[in-house]
């Protein structure tokens, strides 16, 4: 279960997984309790039954009420339903699952895609989460540093567990070709313009070294509140002929496919897709080193290079090095690709869900 089928992190994720599960033959119910329904935004197989509490409920408002009686219909579709085993994601809809779940002995396992340590969220919810997460059959977090923290934040849980998202079969399947004669070389920022963000960093490091690297532009794709207020940055800094914004994207791949080095500057996250995604892609790639996720998927900075959290200095040294080393940026590309396929590869991401349930005593495939 999740909140929304968005284009969030949390839905490819929770897309990808029910995909996998229900190619090799499990029987997959995936349900969305956003109140507004809508349309999934990732494709989603024939075979997963998809359903949406608004359109069980028959009303889409967001009043009290309404929230009341989608979470007896949820309640009432898990009973019919009879699962072996329920995976929610996301702090509200976590929440919601283990009271609907409550005294049904459904196992169930809510996922922490956050490092609650420094990512907040509403303070309703984190405190439902406070005292409810200790019900849950087991936590999935992402990283080993939120494993080894979360108990000090919400006591008295059952099981923690650590999986990574996934990397698909259909993106690791993809044979991408770096193109170095090109005459203008790409810099790709990738992800949503707000705060946490931070994509202003990335503009002024981009500033500081532009005029060392004259054949070098800056690609930001994403849209968000602060979308307006980067493009008046750009126009301050006199950049708008070398720093381009491309949007909300449903082709990221394809835009990593044509880019020749990748930047994240996040205040915080929790398991960040496009770092991942990037490196799977081989781009070479230089991120802050912000809590959570930048760590773990670089080794610590050993195929992916990282910069102290808010260390523009630091940033801008790395970006120099690899947009003047063309070898180095093919190098680091390389060995990311493959650190990155061995470790989350959706096969070994499914095997690490399978021993979970195990564990559980839900039964196989």
């Amino acid at each position: 279960m999740t909140s929304s089928l968005g284009a969030g992190g949390a839905e490819r994720v929770a897309t990808t997984l029910c995909n996998a599960w229900d190619k090799r033959g499990d029987s997959v119910k995936l349900i969305s309790t956003y109140s507004g329904g809508g349309k999934p935004f990732y494709d989603i197989e024939a075979g997963v039954d998809l359903e949406f509490l608004s359109d069980i409920v028959g009303d889409n408002s967001k009043s009290f009420m309404n929230y009341i009686r989608r979470y007896f219909a949820l309640r009432r579709t898990l009973l019919k339903t009879k699962p072996d085993v329920v995976v929610s994601f996301l702090p509200n809809v976590n929440v919601v699952s283990i009271l609907a779940l409550a005294f049904t002995g459904i196992p169930v396992v809510v996922c922490e895609r956050r490092d609650p340590s420094s990512q907040p969220t509403n303070k309703f919810w984190e405190y439902g989460c406070s005292v409810l997460y200790r019900f849950a059959d087991a936590v999935v977090v992402q990283t080993q540093n939120v494993r080894n923290t979360i108990g000090e934040i919400y006591p008295n849980l059952k099981k923690v567990v650590t999986i990574a998202n996934p990397l698909s079969l259909e993106l690791i399947q993809r044979q991408p070709e770096r193109v170095d004669c090109a005459v203008r070389k790409s810099l790709l920022s990738l992800g949503r313009l707000a705060p946490e963000k931070q994509v202003e960093h990335t503009i002024l490091t981009f500033s500081r070294i532009a005029s060392a690297f004259s054949d070098w532009d800056l690609h930001i794709y994403g849209d968000g509140p602060m979308r307006e207020e980067l493009e008046v940055l750009t126009r301050e800094l006199k950049l708008s002929s070398r720093i381009f914004f491309g949007g909300r994207t449903i082709n990221p791949w394809q835009i990593m496919e044509s880019s020749d080095l990748f930047v994240m500057t996040s205040r915080f996250e929790g398991f960040p897709n496009a770092l991942l995604e990037a490196m799977c892609m081989g781009l070479p790639c230089v991120a802050y080193d912000c809590p959570s996720g930048p760590q773990d998927i670089s080794l610590g900075g050993k195929v992916a290079l990282l910069a102290n959290l808010n260390n523009q200095d630091q940033l801008s040294t790395h970006l120099s090095s690899l947009m003047g080393n063309q070898e180095l940026r093919n190098n680091l590309g390389k060995l990311a690709r493959e650190s990155v396929i061995e470790r989350f590869h959706l096969n070994k991401v499914l095997n690490d869900w399978d021993n979970l349930f195990k564990g559980l005593g839900v039964k196989g495939e």
